[in-house]
């Protein structure tokens, strides 16, 4: 049992669980009870509906609390671990002006039909997010924010003028795998407008993206809910050192 883990509700080891679903039914008895069936069988036994609202008239929101007897084990959780240092604003002005002698340029934006711009405006806009400041902020890097609700081939040609290094795109809307289907929208333009070694990173973020689907997806990295800016421009300039051979930029002393 060394290093499995069980949830924890009320005292350790109890193994509690609180899931939350809709269901196609009006309120009534019926529909609870077929809440507490579909929680037994998902392995949430005895399970205690806690919560019914209706959500219009043929809808029913639940929430349910039980306990499972399954085990989890830590060590066979894959992640995608950060490989690269993180850098303060002054490292990666430093580190982009040694390497290019030019302001870095990152076009970002919200593509398809996804009007959802918190994200990429965390990370981009000035005031940046989690108390960090956005790309705007960095003296060498010029940010193109394209806001929301762009398509893929406006994204293309906006990067094309703008001689871009990387293009930042966010997706929130997740109905019927949207962000899916439109990051490989996007990266098949890219891999088609632009040859292998003048393409611009494709960096893509969301809370519903799995960061290990980078390859699948046909993009450079995929980032989750919590991101900072500072960790997209450690790695914007990681990556630049690479590809340009120059090896790790250098960090000054905390």
């Amino acid at each position: 049992m060394t290093g499995l883990v069980r949830p924890y509700g009320d005292t350790t080891g109890d193994g509690m669980v609180q899931v939350s679903f809709t269901l196609p039914m009006p309120h009534s008895k019926v529909a609870e009870g077929a809440a507490a069936q579909l929680a037994a069988k998902m392995g949430i036994e005895p399970a205690l509906v806690v919560h019914a609202k209706p959500m219009g008239p043929d809808f029913t929101f639940f929430v349910v609390y039980g306990p499972v007897k399954h085990l989890v084990d830590p060590s066979q959780v894959v992640v995608v671990e950060r490989d690269y240092p993180l850098l303060t604003p002054k490292e990666v002005n430093g580190a982009v002006k040694a390497a290019l002698r030019r302001r870095l340029v990152v076009v970002g934006a919200c593509i398809g039909t996804d009007a959802h711009t918190v994200g990429i405006d965390a990370i981009l806009n000035i005031k940046g997010f989690a108390g960090e400041k956005g790309l705007e902020y960095y003296r060498e890097l010029k940010v193109v924010n394209l806001g929301a609700q762009v398509s893929v081939p406006d994204l293309v040609e906006k990067a094309i003028a703008e001689k871009a290094d990387a293009v930042l795109v966010s997706q929130v809307v997740t109905q019927r795998e949207a962000h899916l289907l439109n990051t490989r929208e996007m990266s098949a333009a890219f891999r088609e407008a632009f040859p292998p070694d003048r393409r611009p990173l494709l960096v893509v973020g969301g809370p519903r993206f799995d960061e290990a689907m980078a390859a699948e997806l046909g993009v450079d990295r995929i980032y989750g809910r919590g991101t900072t800016p500072g960790e997209v421009a450690s790695f914007l300039v990681h990556r630049m050192t690479l590809r340009d051979g120059a090896g790790a930029p250098p960090q000054e002393p905390r």
